[in-house]
C-alpha cells in the first residue's frame, strides 16, 4: 500500500525562525523608509513653509494624493506601471520607493508644524543678533521646532513600520507574507498571527520606549 503524501505539517521550530528573518526584512525595509523618507519629507516641509507658490499651490496637491490614496493601491500601481516607464524593479524596490513616497508626504506636513511652531519674534530676536536665515534655522527654528513635533513624528514611523506589511502584496518575503505561506501550510492560523503580532511589538515597542526616553530628557 502507498502512503499517503500530505501537504500540510504542524508548526515546527525551524518556522519560528523562518519567521523571524521575515522580521528582519520587515525592519530594514522600515528603517530604509522610515530615514530616507523623514529627510526628505523635512525638505518638503520646510519648502511648503517657505513658498506659497511652489510649496501651496504644487507641492502640496501632490503630497495630499499620496497622503489620501490608501497604500496598498500604490504600491499596486506602482509595481504594475513601472516596467510600462522601463523600470525593472523587484518587489523590494518598488515596496520601498512607495514607501519613501508615502512616508515623506507624512512628514512633510510634520515638519512644517515644527517649523511653524517657532513664533516670529523668536525668530526675529534671532535674525537681530546677527544670526543668518540658515543660522537661524539651524540654531532656533529645527532645535525648537522638531522637538515640537517629535511625537507626531514617532507616530509616522510607527505607523509606517505597520505599513510596510502591504509590501505583501507584491510578493515580498516580510512578516505578514511569511505568515501567510505558513498559515497556508500548517492551518495554525491563531498561533501563527499570535508570534507575528508578538514580532511586530518587538520591533515597535523599542521604538515608542526610547521616543519617551527621549521626551523625557528633554523636559528636564
Amino acid at each position: 500500500m502507498q502512503p499517503t503524501e500530505t501537504f500540510f505539517s504542524g508548526f515546527a521550530p525551524h518556522d519560528l525562525w523562518f519567521l523571524g528573518e521575515a522580521a528582519l526584512r520587515t525592519l530594514w525595509l522600515s528603517l530604509l523608509a522610515i530615514s530616507i523618507g523623514s529627510m526628505i519629507g523635512v525638505v518638503f516641509g520646510w519648502l511648503l513653509s517657505v513658498s506659497r507658490i511652489g510649496g501651496g499651490f504644487v507641492l502640496s496637491p501632490l503630497l495630499d494624493i499620496f497622503r489620501s490614496v490608501p497604500l496598498i493601491i500604490q504600491l499596486v500601481l506602482f509595481y504594475n506601471f513601472a516596467p510600462i516607464i522601463g523600470l525593472r524593479l523587484d518587489a523590494f524596490d518598488a515596496g520601498l520607493i512607495v514607501l519613501i513616497v508615502y512616508t515623506s508626504a507624512n512628514v512633510a506636513y510634520v515638519a512644517r508644524g515644527g517649523i511653524e511652531a517657532v513664533s516670529q519674534p523668536m525668530r526675529r530676536a534671532a535674525r537681530s543678533l546677527g544670526m543668518t536665515y540658515w543660522q537661524d534655522m539651524r540654531y532656533v527654528v529645527w532645535p525648537i521646532g522638531l522637538r515640537a513635533v517629535f511625537p507626531a513624528w514617532v507616530g509616522v514611523a510607527l505607523g509606517v513600520m505597520k505599513d510596510s506589511a502591504l509590501v505583501s502584496v507584491l510578493g515580498y518575503v516580510e512578516l505578514l507574507k511569511a505568515s501567510q505561506i505558513l498559515i497556508t501550510r500548517t492551518q495554525e492560523t491563531i498561533l501563527i498571527l499570535a508570534i507575528a503580532g508578538a514580532f511586530y511589538f518587538a520591533l515597535s515597542y523599542p521604538i515608542s520606549l526610547y521616543a519617551a526616553h527621549l521626551e523625557d530628557r528633554w523636559n528636564q
